[in-house]
């Protein structure tokens, strides 16, 4: 394989086919943080695992694509009863190895790993980077599934050994089931700590203070991606910025904005990134 360019934002974690009535589209952290930060200007590189019959250049135009091939593409089926999401895990993608990633890439200046079935290397993979603004959003991690594939939390394992690897520490209230006693412990091991909770808001833990920030008061249509467009908004401010409150408040407008659309519809366009901007900037 030639030796690709280096990126300023990189993904790793698999894509997703994401069931819907008569057939998928592609989704996972992989899929809407790359179109997002796509749509922010940035050069991206996206490391994955999937069927390589699973048509990923239509969907990640403009997106740098490194897929390690597998039998099988990680497959959810969510099904929402009364704003309540039920999801199911119907294929699971090999595990994403350390040598599939390029050399160029090991010095992105922003690093997200996003796993949304246990895959990843937790971590083995994660400790490898040094020097880069390193954020995680441990969904993946903290998933389990019985025979029927029903997806549960589970409480994420080593955490002393994976979370304080990273700068920043992205999940949402369903990923803990609600037990803020665990989120205020993991905040203990990462500088920053986000947690998100969809119209709520998000709160951010930060060197012993928390504040919470609202999000806008939207007509939700599908959630789904919203947390990965959020965690997305938020490291690049982050990363231009250095300012772990104000971004909160930016990727809360960016996210609230996705919420309004379905599927892939919901990747935040140039204008709307550069409208949350001129808000936050006020």
């Amino acid at each position: 394989m030639k030796e690709l360019d280096p990126v300023d934002y990189l993904v790793i974690g698999h894509v997703t086919k994401d069931m819907l009535d008569g057939g998928f589209t592609v989704g996972g952290t992989a899929t809407y943080s790359s179109l997002t930060a796509r749509n922010f200007g940035c050069r991206v590189g996206v490391v994955t695992s999937a069927d390589p019959e699973l048509d990923l250049d239509s969907v990640l135009r403009g997106v740098t694509v490194v897929r390690q091939p597998s039998a099988a593409t990680t497959t959810f089926q969510n099904i929402y009863v009364d704003g309540a999401r039920h999801q199911f895990i119907r294929a699971v993608a090999d595990d994403i190895r350390a040598e599939t990633i390029p050399a160029a890439w090991w010095r992105t200046p922003i690093v997200h790993v996003g796993p949304v079935s246990q895959e990843c290397c937790a971590a083995e993979l994660v400790r490898m980077f040094t020097n880069v603004l390193l954020g995680i959003t441990p969904q993946g991690w903290m998933r389990q599934w019985d025979v029927e594939g029903r997806v549960f939390p589970r409480i994420l394992s080593e955490p002393g050994r994976v979370l304080p690897v990273a700068r920043v520490v992205i999940l949402s209230e369903e990923d803990v089931g609600g037990d803020l006693a665990l989120v205020e412990s993991y905040a203990q091991l990462v500088d920053i700590l986000v947690l998100t909770a969809g119209w709520k808001g998000a709160t951010v833990y930060h060197r012993g203070q928390v504040r919470h920030f609202p999000a806008r008061d939207v007509h939700e249509v599908d959630p789904t991606g919203a947390g990965d467009i959020f965690a997305t908004a938020y490291l690049i401010y982050l990363k231009e910025t250095g300012d772990p409150w104000m971004s909160a408040r930016f990727a809360n407008c960016v996210a609230s904005g996705s919420v309004e659309r379905a599927g892939l519809d919901s990747i935040p366009t140039p204008e709307e990134i550069a409208a949350c901007r001129l808000q936050v900037d006020l």
